[in-house]
């Protein structure tokens, strides 16, 4: 007697996977899924499909991946365009679907295939698909997911400039403020840990190109009515301005009066936090050796509201504070030299 029908299923093979999921993926287009039956039956093979993709990649726990076997599956899920066709059906898939081809994912872009990686040069070769998953913050069903897809796209200098260059790169100065905590905070972890700190040579060279563009959308930021957005920016200015490749852009943005009056007002606002942070960037507008004539006027006609203001200021106790009231000192002493110039004097 045979019970050939209790043995489990041979695994397949890299391009018979690669075939599986496809006609999965497929599937949700087919006019058939309007009944809910065939869609979650479509949904399941999806669910299965990528399930073993995941296996094939990193093993089962107790197998380790066949490593020809990996390379196989990578150059047949690009020749196959599955890069595209998961990308655009992320709506449609099931939480644990979008789960497992998030792992998958990861680990796909870091394979090497002989001398590239096969999966980011096929992205290299259709950007609008970094686009897409841009747009897809918009989506809080799969927001964080595009995000961390997103983030691994950036590690990979000309895919992250493409996104830098994107018009689609304006929508994270609208996506940091949406109304959803996780999805804002996921946006703006995706705007400042990859995009404007990843990669400081192609940052330097996108801010000197875009300089007034950039500038304006990020005064909107640091001027929001959202406490952690006015926070989270005004933090992650002052770090990517001191860094050495945007020395060049920070000497201009520091004869800017507009930029000294955001900070300014910063300077007064209900959050001691934001304060000392506006502090730090204020104080680079002063020590300039080579304040232009506009910039001396401002602090000369406002040196008795900014010395109010600055004496009040403190951080607490410790290193920290020694530090920051020998800045202090300096920086109310240029003021108080400036408002006693012969051409402010009364």
């Amino acid at each position: 007697m045979s019970f050939s029908f209790f043995k489990p299923s041979k695994p397949k093979t890299p391009p018979e996977l690669v075939k599986a999921i496809r006609e999965s993926l497929l599937a949700l287009d087919s006019k058939t899924v309007a009944e809910v039956k065939a869609l979650e039956k479509a949904l399941e093979e999806v669910e299965k499909n990528f399930l073993a993709m995941r296996q094939m990649l990193s093993g089962d726990g107790e197998v380790e991946p066949n490593m020809d076997q990996v390379s196989q599956l990578t150059l047949e899920i690009c020749k196959e365009d599955i890069i595209s066709l998961v990308i655009h059906k992320l709506p449609s898939l099931g939480w644990e679907a979008r789960k497992g081809l998030v792992h998958c994912w990861c680990i796909l872009l870091r394979q090497m295939v002989g001398p590239s990686h096969c999966c980011v040069e096929y992205l290299e070769n259709h950007l609008e698909l970094l686009d897409f998953l841009v747009v897809c913050y918009d989506n809080k069903e799969i927001a964080l997911h595009c995000g961390i897809m997103l983030r691994e796209c950036i590690k990979y200098p000309n895919l992250a400039k493409y996104i830098l260059e994107s018009t689609s790169f304006e929508l994270f100065f609208k996506y940091v403020e949406l109304p959803n905590f996780d999805v804002a905070s996921d946006a703006f972890a995706t705007f400042k840990q990859d995009l404007l700190t990843k990669h400081p040579t192609a940052v330097s060279e996108f801010l000197t190109s875009h300089y007034e563009e950039f500038f304006e959308l990020y005064e909107k930021l640091l001027t929001s009515t959202n406490y952690v957005t006015r926070r989270q920016s005004l933090k992650l200015i002052s770090e990517f301005l001191l860094e050495s490749p945007n020395s060049h852009i920070m000497k201009r943005y520091i004869v800017e009066v507009r930029y000294l009056k955001v900070m300014m007002t910063l300077l007064k606002d209900s959050s001691k936090n934001i304060q000392i942070s506006a502090f730090h960037i204020f104080k680079i507008f002063v020590a300039n050796p080579n304040k232009p004539w506009e910039i001396i006027l401002i602090l000369a006609k406002n040196h008795e509201k900014l010395l109010d203001l600055l004496h009040n200021l403190s951080v607490g106790k410790g290193t920290e504070d020694e530090q920051f009231e020998e800045e202090k000192d300096l920086i109310i002493k240029e003021i108080d030299r400036i408002s006693r110039l012969p051409n402010f004097v009364r």
